[in-house]
Protein backbone atom coordinates (compact mmCIF):
# COMPACT_ATOMS: atom_id res chain seq x y z
CA UNK A 1 0.00 0.00 0.00
CA UNK A 2 1.40 3.39 -0.59
CA UNK A 3 0.42 5.76 2.25
CA UNK A 4 0.51 9.58 2.46
CA UNK A 5 0.26 12.20 4.97
CA UNK A 6 -1.63 14.92 3.30
CA UNK A 7 -3.47 18.88 3.68
CA UNK A 8 -6.30 19.56 2.35
CA UNK A 9 -8.41 22.87 3.32
CA UNK A 10 -5.85 22.98 6.10
CA UNK A 11 -6.14 19.96 7.90
CA UNK A 12 -3.80 16.84 7.62
CA UNK A 13 -4.91 13.53 6.74
CA UNK A 14 -3.45 10.13 6.15
CA UNK A 15 -4.78 8.36 3.03
CA UNK A 16 -3.65 5.90 0.94
CA UNK A 17 -2.81 6.26 -3.80
CA UNK A 18 -4.29 3.93 -6.20
CA UNK A 19 -4.01 4.76 -9.23
CA UNK A 20 -3.61 8.62 -8.85
CA UNK A 21 -6.43 9.02 -6.21
CA UNK A 22 -5.88 9.39 -2.78
CA UNK A 23 -8.52 7.75 -0.51
CA UNK A 24 -8.80 9.47 2.67
CA UNK A 25 -8.34 7.02 5.27
CA UNK A 26 -9.64 8.93 8.75
CA UNK A 27 -12.79 8.96 7.02
CA UNK A 28 -12.59 5.69 5.47
CA UNK A 29 -12.48 4.39 9.22
CA UNK A 30 -14.13 7.11 10.65
CA UNK A 31 -10.94 7.94 12.78
CA UNK A 32 -10.43 12.01 12.20
CA UNK A 33 -7.17 11.51 14.62
CA UNK A 34 -5.46 9.15 12.84
CA UNK A 35 -1.63 9.69 11.81
CA UNK A 36 0.77 8.14 10.16
CA UNK A 37 2.98 7.03 12.98
CA UNK A 38 -0.76 5.11 14.42
CA UNK A 39 -0.59 3.46 11.26
CA UNK A 40 2.89 2.22 11.76
CA UNK A 41 2.53 1.26 15.32
CA UNK A 42 -0.80 -0.94 14.58
CA UNK A 43 1.35 -2.71 11.83
CA UNK A 44 0.95 -4.38 8.83
CA UNK A 45 -2.03 -6.82 10.12
CA UNK A 46 -3.82 -3.09 10.35
CA UNK A 47 -3.05 -2.27 6.92
CA UNK A 48 -4.31 -5.68 5.63
CA UNK A 49 -7.74 -5.05 6.91
CA UNK A 50 -7.70 -1.29 5.69
CA UNK A 51 -6.98 -2.94 2.30
CA UNK A 52 -10.38 -5.34 2.73
CA UNK A 53 -12.40 -2.17 3.87
CA UNK A 54 -11.39 -0.61 0.76
CA UNK A 55 -12.36 -3.05 -1.49
CA UNK A 56 -15.78 -1.81 -0.83
CA UNK A 57 -15.31 1.25 -0.32
CA UNK A 58 -12.67 2.81 -3.30
CA UNK A 59 -14.17 5.62 -4.38
CA UNK A 60 -16.38 6.74 -1.73
CA UNK A 61 -13.66 8.47 0.04
CA UNK A 62 -11.58 9.06 -3.23
CA UNK A 63 -9.95 12.82 -4.07
CA UNK A 64 -7.69 13.14 -7.28
CA UNK A 65 -3.55 13.50 -6.10
CA UNK A 66 -3.98 17.24 -7.43
CA UNK A 67 -6.40 18.53 -5.00
CA UNK A 68 -4.49 17.73 -1.83
CA UNK A 69 -0.63 18.63 -0.72
CA UNK A 70 1.00 15.86 0.18
CA UNK A 71 3.57 16.19 3.15
CA UNK A 72 6.59 14.04 4.28
CA UNK A 73 4.59 10.60 5.02
CA UNK A 74 5.80 10.56 8.85
CA UNK A 75 6.03 13.70 9.35
CA UNK A 76 7.63 13.32 12.58
CA UNK A 77 9.45 9.77 12.71
CA UNK A 78 11.20 8.49 15.92
CA UNK A 79 15.04 8.47 15.66
CA UNK A 80 16.63 9.06 12.62
CA UNK A 81 19.56 6.64 12.12
CA UNK A 82 21.99 7.04 8.72
CA UNK A 83 24.44 5.14 7.49
CA UNK A 84 27.50 6.64 5.84
CA UNK A 85 29.52 4.82 3.68
CA UNK A 86 27.68 2.35 2.91
CA UNK A 87 27.88 1.90 -0.80
CA UNK A 88 30.73 0.08 -2.71
CA UNK A 89 30.94 2.72 -5.37
CA UNK A 90 30.37 5.48 -3.44
CA UNK A 91 33.96 4.08 -1.61
CA UNK A 92 35.65 4.22 -4.66
CA UNK A 93 34.39 7.57 -5.96
CA UNK A 94 36.35 8.93 -2.57
CA UNK A 95 39.22 6.00 -3.46
CA UNK A 96 38.46 5.12 0.33
CA UNK A 97 38.44 1.55 2.09
CA UNK A 98 34.97 0.36 2.72
CA UNK A 99 33.83 0.35 6.74
CA UNK A 100 34.68 -2.97 8.47
CA UNK A 101 31.28 -2.33 9.88
CA UNK A 102 28.77 0.12 9.68
CA UNK A 103 29.44 3.92 9.71
CA UNK A 104 26.50 5.47 11.96
CA UNK A 105 25.41 9.36 12.44
CA UNK A 106 22.12 10.62 13.17
CA UNK A 107 19.54 13.56 11.85
CA UNK A 108 17.01 15.38 13.82
CA UNK A 109 13.35 15.28 13.06
CA UNK A 110 13.20 18.41 12.28
CA UNK A 111 14.92 17.78 8.86
CA UNK A 112 12.02 16.17 7.56
CA UNK A 113 9.81 17.69 4.54
CA UNK A 114 8.05 16.10 2.17
CA UNK A 115 7.88 16.11 -1.42
CA UNK A 116 7.55 19.96 -3.02
CA UNK A 117 8.67 21.70 -0.35
CA UNK A 118 11.99 23.94 -0.18
CA UNK A 119 15.12 22.71 0.73
CA UNK A 120 16.52 25.71 2.32
CA UNK A 121 20.14 26.60 1.90
CA UNK A 122 21.71 28.22 4.70
CA UNK A 123 23.86 31.69 4.50
CA UNK A 124 26.61 29.66 6.47
CA UNK A 125 27.09 27.36 3.91
CA UNK A 126 27.74 27.07 -0.01
CA UNK A 127 28.68 23.74 -0.57
CA UNK A 128 24.91 21.91 0.26
CA UNK A 129 25.30 18.32 -1.35
CA UNK A 130 21.72 15.48 -3.04
CA UNK A 131 22.11 11.87 -1.30
CA UNK A 132 19.73 9.85 -2.83
CA UNK A 133 18.69 7.08 -0.05
CA UNK A 134 16.51 4.41 0.71
CA UNK A 135 14.59 4.65 3.96
CA UNK A 136 13.44 1.88 6.28
CA UNK A 137 10.59 2.61 8.71
CA UNK A 138 10.77 0.50 11.41
CA UNK A 139 7.13 -0.80 12.31
CA UNK A 140 7.78 -2.91 15.11
CA UNK A 141 9.93 -2.29 18.43
CA UNK A 142 12.84 -4.82 18.88
CA UNK A 143 16.58 -5.08 20.48
CA UNK A 144 19.44 -7.79 19.44
CA UNK A 145 17.23 -8.59 16.65
CA UNK A 146 18.64 -11.50 14.80
CA UNK A 147 19.05 -10.73 10.71
CA UNK A 148 16.99 -13.64 9.77
CA UNK A 149 14.40 -11.86 11.64
CA UNK A 150 14.63 -7.99 10.86
CA UNK A 151 11.55 -7.84 8.10
CA UNK A 152 9.42 -8.78 11.15
CA UNK A 153 10.45 -4.99 12.20
CA UNK A 154 9.97 -3.12 9.35
CA UNK A 155 7.13 -1.73 8.34
CA UNK A 156 8.02 -0.03 5.34
CA UNK A 157 10.11 2.12 2.91
CA UNK A 158 10.06 5.36 1.70
CA UNK A 159 12.42 7.88 -0.23
CA UNK A 160 15.07 9.76 1.62
CA UNK A 161 16.99 12.70 0.32
CA UNK A 162 20.03 13.44 2.85
CA UNK A 163 21.14 16.84 1.97
CA UNK A 164 24.66 17.95 3.03
CA UNK A 165 26.25 20.88 4.25
CA UNK A 166 29.90 20.21 2.85
CA UNK A 167 31.83 22.66 4.15
CA UNK A 168 30.01 22.44 7.75
CA UNK A 169 30.24 19.06 7.88
CA UNK A 170 34.09 18.84 6.61
CA UNK A 171 34.84 21.64 9.00
CA UNK A 172 32.87 20.13 12.11
CA UNK A 173 35.29 16.88 11.71
CA UNK A 174 32.00 14.98 12.49
CA UNK A 175 28.86 14.99 10.38
CA UNK A 176 25.59 16.02 12.49
CA UNK A 177 25.67 19.45 12.31
CA UNK A 178 26.10 19.95 8.37
CA UNK A 179 23.53 17.33 7.58
CA UNK A 180 20.82 18.43 10.22
CA UNK A 181 19.76 22.14 8.98
CA UNK A 182 16.14 22.24 8.99
CA UNK A 183 14.54 21.30 5.57
CA UNK A 184 17.92 18.52 5.28
CA UNK A 185 15.82 15.40 5.25
CA UNK A 186 13.38 15.85 2.06
CA UNK A 187 11.38 12.27 2.40
CA UNK A 188 8.30 10.80 0.38
CA UNK A 189 6.39 10.60 -1.61
CA UNK A 190 5.03 7.92 -0.44
CA UNK A 191 5.66 5.55 2.45
CA UNK A 192 5.04 1.94 0.71
CA UNK A 193 4.49 -0.70 2.99
CA UNK A 194 7.15 -3.80 3.00
CA UNK A 195 4.98 -6.35 0.93
CA UNK A 196 5.07 -4.19 -1.98
CA UNK A 197 8.55 -4.17 -2.23
CA UNK A 198 9.70 -7.67 -2.93
CA UNK A 199 13.70 -7.40 -2.39
CA UNK A 200 14.58 -3.89 -1.17
CA UNK A 201 18.47 -5.17 -2.28
CA UNK A 202 17.36 -4.69 -5.74
CA UNK A 203 16.24 -1.66 -6.66
CA UNK A 204 17.32 1.05 -9.16
CA UNK A 205 18.10 4.71 -7.48
CA UNK A 206 18.72 7.71 -9.17
CA UNK A 207 19.55 11.48 -8.62
CA UNK A 208 18.72 14.22 -11.19
CA UNK A 209 19.61 17.78 -10.31
CA UNK A 210 17.83 20.10 -13.26
CA UNK A 211 17.22 17.10 -15.16
CA UNK A 212 20.98 16.15 -15.16
CA UNK A 213 21.40 12.56 -14.50
CA UNK A 214 23.83 13.13 -11.00
CA UNK A 215 23.48 9.23 -9.23
CA UNK A 216 22.92 6.21 -11.07
CA UNK A 217 22.77 2.93 -9.33
CA UNK A 218 20.98 0.14 -7.48
CA UNK A 219 20.75 -1.16 -3.57
CA UNK A 220 23.04 -3.98 -4.62
CA UNK A 221 25.88 -1.84 -4.29
CA UNK A 222 25.10 -1.88 -0.88
CA UNK A 223 28.29 -2.40 1.45
CA UNK A 224 26.09 -3.54 4.43
CA UNK A 225 22.41 -4.82 4.01
CA UNK A 226 19.62 -3.44 5.57
CA UNK A 227 19.41 -6.81 7.77
CA UNK A 228 22.66 -6.46 8.39
CA UNK A 229 22.48 -3.17 9.53
CA UNK A 230 19.46 -3.00 11.86
CA UNK A 231 20.78 -6.42 13.38
CA UNK A 232 23.96 -4.64 14.12
CA UNK A 233 22.65 -1.65 15.57
CA UNK A 234 19.86 -3.51 17.80
CA UNK A 235 22.79 -5.02 19.74
CA UNK A 236 23.21 -1.75 21.20
CA UNK A 237 19.72 0.15 21.02
CA UNK A 238 16.46 -0.66 20.44
CA UNK A 239 14.43 0.15 17.43
CA UNK A 240 11.47 1.72 18.20
CA UNK A 241 8.27 1.99 16.23
CA UNK A 242 8.16 5.17 13.76
CA UNK A 243 11.92 5.00 13.76
CA UNK A 244 13.68 6.05 10.32
CA UNK A 245 16.85 4.50 9.07
CA UNK A 246 18.67 5.73 6.12
CA UNK A 247 20.65 3.42 4.14
CA UNK A 248 23.43 5.41 2.32
CA UNK A 249 23.34 7.16 -0.65
CA UNK A 250 25.49 5.77 -3.73
CA UNK A 251 28.30 7.34 -5.93
CA UNK A 252 27.99 10.65 -8.04
CA UNK A 253 27.26 13.27 -4.35
CA UNK A 254 28.23 16.36 -5.95
CA UNK A 255 31.38 17.06 -3.71
CA UNK A 256 33.50 14.27 -5.22
CA UNK A 257 32.68 14.84 -8.73
CA UNK A 258 34.66 17.11 -11.07
CA UNK A 259 34.13 19.80 -11.36
CA UNK A 260 32.26 20.24 -7.88
CA UNK A 261 28.52 20.28 -8.07
CA UNK A 262 26.80 21.71 -5.05
CA UNK A 263 23.22 22.90 -4.97
CA UNK A 264 22.02 26.64 -5.87
CA UNK A 265 18.86 28.58 -5.22
CA UNK A 266 16.20 27.48 -7.84
CA UNK A 267 17.56 24.15 -8.64
CA UNK A 268 15.18 21.28 -8.35
CA UNK A 269 16.55 17.51 -7.08
CA UNK A 270 14.62 14.68 -8.08
CA UNK A 271 15.34 11.12 -6.65
CA UNK A 272 13.62 8.23 -7.75
CA UNK A 273 13.84 4.71 -6.18
CA UNK A 274 11.95 1.58 -8.17
CA UNK A 275 8.48 0.72 -6.58
CA UNK A 276 8.43 4.08 -4.18
CA UNK A 277 8.19 6.91 -6.80
CA UNK A 278 9.35 10.25 -7.10
CA UNK A 279 10.59 12.78 -4.64
CA UNK A 280 10.61 16.18 -6.20
CA UNK A 281 12.18 19.59 -3.82
CA UNK A 282 13.64 22.56 -5.23
CA UNK A 283 16.22 24.78 -3.53
CA UNK A 284 15.53 28.28 -1.78
CA UNK A 285 18.44 30.09 -0.63
CA UNK A 286 17.49 31.88 3.37
CA UNK A 287 18.01 34.95 3.60
CA UNK A 288 19.84 36.43 6.41
CA UNK A 289 17.92 36.28 9.42
CA UNK A 290 15.22 34.80 8.28
CA UNK A 291 13.04 32.15 9.64
CA UNK A 292 12.77 28.83 7.85
CA UNK A 293 9.71 27.47 9.22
Amino acid sequence: MKLVTFTKNDQDFVGTVIDNKVINLNHLLADPSLTMMDLVEHGLGYIKKIEDKLADNDQEFAMNLDEVVLKAPLPNPGKVVCVGLNYMDHCREQNVEPPKAPLIFSKWSSCVIGNGENVILPSESTQVDYEAELGVVIGKEGKNIAEDNVFDHIFGYVIVNDISARDVQFADGQWARGKSYDTFAPCGPYLVTADEISDPQNLSIRCTVNGNVLQDSNTAEMIFTIKEVIAYLSKGFTFESGDLLSTGTPHGVGVFRDPQVFLNDGDEVIVEIEGLGILRNKCARETEGSDVK
